[in-house]
């Protein structure tokens, strides 16, 4: 298909809004529900976000390699290499720059400037080595090797062999045991990345290492979607249909498969997986409706900005927020400005929207002006 799917970048651009705003609330400490995540088992509107734009980021390495044809050749490969590592270690420097920033916003007056202009840099020590860039790093990785190596007919099997293993993993480890020192998850990797570069969430790392292996089948699946996409000469109607279709059955299996092996944002269960990407294809063919059908666009004006650059959005997004954060405009602005006009929850929720919006001011020059930043 010749035709350029709109909808794509716009509900790219969806995600990548939504993730800023879940993010960045004004303070943690008072967040309406549907902005947090599940606790546990369960799922939330905010629990879509991530792994909706992992199901496009599939979609989207489907379009980057057709180009290549899928033919494996040692050119595809170091790209996709290089990729792979710029991708994780822009990831890890925002977790340093996060660190650097913190140290500078409280200085230890002990120390001469040199002193602490080391201390500051030099802050691995107890920093978080994985994160959602380098997952997304590293899922994008393996799905493009396969997708230049493997037969795609074979890739279905693939992504039912991944989670397979991945639901015997848990069944067998206490995988839905609340308790990194219990469940499997967690003593995976204290023993492999130690706790002191683990995020700190009951010794559960929702980014953690064996986590990847479906994170790896959810890429998959949207490189399939992204095949039915783009690998067809079908009209956009029966496109449409096709991935309503795709949705709906991928939801309701991931819906009963909870019986057995519930729906988990934090360790990535199975039932997550086919849940989140369900509901992903499920609203990539409402927006073919409304975008490329109907042709509904001007309400989307505010979503490209965010979908043209996603991942640079994502970064510049998140340092913005680390230095709002750490040295004191984002605490003044909310406890001193918004809470006090419009209360504890609306006054965090202010924070969020007003944060997206200058984010938004970053991203729409480069897509008014037709400028793509790709990482």
């Amino acid at each position: 298909m010749k035709h350029r799917i709109q909808a794509l970048d716009i509900l790219r651009g969806i995600t990548i809004a939504g993730m800023l705003l879940v993010n960045n609330p004004g303070t943690w400490s008072h967040i309406y529900t549907p902005l947090e995540h599940a606790e546990w088992n369960g799922l939330t509107p905010t629990d879509l976000v991530f792994p909706f734009f992992m199901f496009i980021m599939g979609i989207s390495t489907y379009i980057s390699l057709k180009k290549y044809d899928f033919k494996y050749n040692h050119a595809t490969l170091l790209k996709i290499v290089r990729r792979t590592i710029v991708i994780f270690l822009v990831g890890v420097f925002t977790g340093w720059f996060s660190r650097f920033c913190s140290y500078w916003a409280h200085p230890d007056e002990t120390l001469g400037f040199m002193s602490q202009l080391w201390q500051s840099v030099w802050n691995f020590e107890n920093m978080r080595i994985l994160g959602v860039l380098q997952r997304l790093g590293i899922c994008y990785g393996i799905v493009s090797i396969i997708a230049i190596t493997v037969n795609h007919k074979r890739i279905p099997y693939i992504i039912a062999g991944l989670l397979v293993v991945y639901a015997v993993i848990l069944l067998l480890g206490d995988g839905y045991v609340y308790d990194g020192t219990v469940n499997i998850i967690g003593r995976f990797d204290a023993a492999f990345l130690t706790p002191k570069h683990m995020y700190k969430d009951n010794g559960i790392d929702p980014e953690g290492t064996l986590s990847t292996i479906p994170a790896v089948a959810h890429v998959l699946i949207g490189f399939m979607a992204g095949k039915m996409v783009l690998g067809t000469k079908e009209n956009l109607k029966e496109l449409m249909l096709k991935l309503f279709i795709l949705g709906t059955i991928l939801t309701f299996c991931g819906f009963l498969l909870q019986y057995g092996f519930p729906i988990n944002k934090k360790i990535w269960s199975p039932s997550f997986v086919m849940v989140t990407c369900g509901l992903a294809s499920s609203a990539l063919s409402l927006m073919i409706w409304l975008v490329d059908i109907k042709g509904w666009k001007e309400w989307s004006i505010y979503f490209n900005s965010f979908g043209v650059n996603p991942l640079f959005m994502y970064v510049a997004g998140t340092l913005a927020s680390i230095l709002i954060s750490r040295f004191g405009i984002q605490g003044w602005l909310v406890n001193d400005v918004l809470i006090p006009s419009l209360g504890e929850l609306n006054g965090s929720l202010a924070y969020a929207l007003l944060f997206n919006v200058f984010c938004w001011c970053i991203g729409y020059p480069l897509y008014k002006n037709k400028i793509y930043i790709k990482i």
